[in-house]
């Protein structure tokens, strides 16, 4: 497997409920690496462009209206197959159909307020890190730790 950058979005709920330091240790524990992290409030052409696949369904506005009622965090993460890797931890869309020991599993009740976005492939992760990160704002760097989770 290869290193990859994915983008993780801990929505309004995590933010409110204080959840951020317990879904962001998940990540680290695993190896994944913080490459960029920020605190934002997308506007509703953001939104539009992100969920572009859901904007003709019923439950779309209400989506927009609960991504944008407040801030999020942005996140970039790197890491072997972090891809998958990220979409393993975070757990199913609907809470309800999560594996026990995912972020969605234990700690969100339904779908309407399932705290995170995780990208979902490669091409998709690409148009999330230019959509929600200036490239100034992604970071190349080494850990310690690195030389004990990425095999030579």
């Amino acid at each position: 497997m290869s290193i990859e950058r994915t983008v993780v979005l801990l929505k309004p709920d995590a933010l409110q409920r204080d959840l951020l330091g317990h879904i962001i240790t998940r990540f680290e524990r695993k190896g994944l690496k913080l490459v960029g992290l920020k605190l934002a409030q997308p506007s509703g052409n953001v939104w539009d462009e992100h969920y572009s696949h859901h904007v003709e369904k019923p439950f779309y506005p209400g989506l927009k209206a609960f991504m944008m009622h407040g801030p999020l965090v942005a996140i970039a993460l790197e890491g072997i197959g972090a891809i998958n890797e990220v979409r393993k931890i975070v757990g199913a869309t609907n809470p309800q159909e999560a594996d026990a020991g995912t972020i969605r599993a234990d700690f969100a009740m339904n779908i309407a307020a399932n705290l995170i976005h995780a990208s979902d492939g490669a091409e998709t992760a690409a148009n999330e890190l230019k959509r929600f990160f200036q490239e100034e704002e992604l970071f190349t760097y080494q850990k310690i730790s690195d030389q004990y989770i990425v095999a030579n």
